[in-house]
């Protein structure tokens, strides 16, 4: 998880700069997931050459929140994310002297575009932001200003990420995420695994399953095995050495994946909640409630997001009992229900697996859920 930001300064002398706009935006490798765009009074003057620069001058800044109004919403939402900026060390430095004026020391990892630019795109004529973009015809507005600045970093980030075949970026992140750091092969490995939804599955040095589980992004959730200092977590470090992985394009069928392995495969660790349940009782909202989705009795063919652009995921529930899930392609096959039932994996689900099904369908939004006819 990455904070894109960028700040704006009075100016002045070294150390004695004061914040006078601020824009994060948080972004999950992705897509960013939060933002916090603010002006803020510095309570010191502006440098004129400043003014002129960005446009922003004291009159602007009288009613704007001063840093302590806005510093636990800085921390809040930097906290576990990685700090990336165009020349780090300069935003970095101006937000660490701001916490150290309220006595709160602040730290975080940092990355720095300049950087990575200087080892990606090392025949740029010139590093500096507003030139960079340019060159690599990223569109840029509001320029010296902190979310037009910031906007721009973002969409250079992206870029450098795409072309990141080394994983220099990953690998560094990955390091600051832990208290101590991933050995080589658990670097390669957490390289490996996609940042999307699936099955993965942990195999030992006598190439059997010590763990599996599921994951909306299986590459953090690797990664925080590797990490964590739970005690199941701490076997896993010591005795993984290969983890493989199955995409599923939705989470529901990567529960039932997962619950369906466990009882064929059983690994040799026990799976952890997060890494089995689907959804726990939203609201505290009663699981037998009337107004829950109900399969009972039904004949029912339930249609969601597949693995890649044209396909689409199948679970099939016969007189309210799971029978069986798979995928079939958009252009054909859903048009013969005996044919799209016949590539479908035969599946068991438990009276607590299918409850599970009723609370997704619930409370979750999937393409399509069609009544089909039962068999003659």
């Amino acid at each position: 998880m990455y904070s894109i930001l960028d700040i704006e300064t009075t100016g002045g002398k070294y150390n004695e700069e004061g914040i006078t706009e601020i824009a994060i935006h948080k972004f999950d490798g992705h897509r960013v997931v939060d933002q916090f765009i603010s002006l803020v009074n510095p309570e010191r003057e502006i440098q004129p050459f400043v003014v002129n620069l960005t446009g922003i001058n004291s009159k602007m800044l009288q009613s704007a929140p001063k840093f302590h109004e806005v510093a636990k919403r800085i921390v809040e939402i930097t906290e576990g994310t990685t700090l990336v900026a165009h020349n780090a060390q300069f935003d970095y430095r101006i937000l660490r002297t701001e916490f150290r004026r309220l006595g709160y020391n602040y730290e975080r990892k940092t990355l720095c575009t300049v950087d990575l630019a200087k080892q990606l795109i090392p025949e740029a004529e010139s590093h500096s932001l507003g030139k960079l973009v340019r060159s690599l015809g990223i569109p840029v507005s509001d320029r010296h200003r902190a979310n037009g600045d910031a906007l721009a970093t973002l969409k250079l980030f992206k870029v450098l990420l795409s072309k990141d075949l080394d994983k220099t970026i990953i690998r560094e992140v990955t390091r600051g995420e832990t208290l101590g750091e991933l050995s080589q092969r658990q670097l390669r490995i957490v390289d490996q695994m996609p940042s999307a939804t699936g099955v993965y599955y942990m195999f030992n040095k006598y190439k059997k399953i010590i763990y599996l589980g599921k994951s909306i992004d299986i590459k953090k959730r690797v990664n925080e095995h590797f990490t964590s200092d739970r005690d199941i977590c701490r076997y896993l470090q010591k005795e993984a050495r290969k983890v493989t992985y199955e995409l599923t394009g939705n989470e529901l069928v990567a529960y039932l994946k997962v619950n369906e392995e466990i009882k064929r495969n059983p690994p040799k660790y026990p799976v952890i909640s997060d890494d089995r349940t689907l959804l726990s009782n939203p609201n505290g909202e009663d699981q037998s409630s009337s107004d829950r989705y109900s399969l009972a009795g039904k004949d029912v063919m339930v249609l969601d997001k597949g693995r890649e652009v044209g396909e689409r995921s199948a679970i099939l529930i016969r007189n309210g009992q799971l029978k069986g899930m798979g995928f079939y392609e958009l252009n054909h096959q859903i048009g013969n229900m005996h044919i799209l039932e016949s590539i479908l994996t035969p599946l068991q689900g438990s009276k607590e697996v299918l409850q599970q099904v009723e609370l997704y369908l619930t409370h979750k939004k999937v393409v399509d859920i069609i009544e089909i006819n039962s068999p003659n």
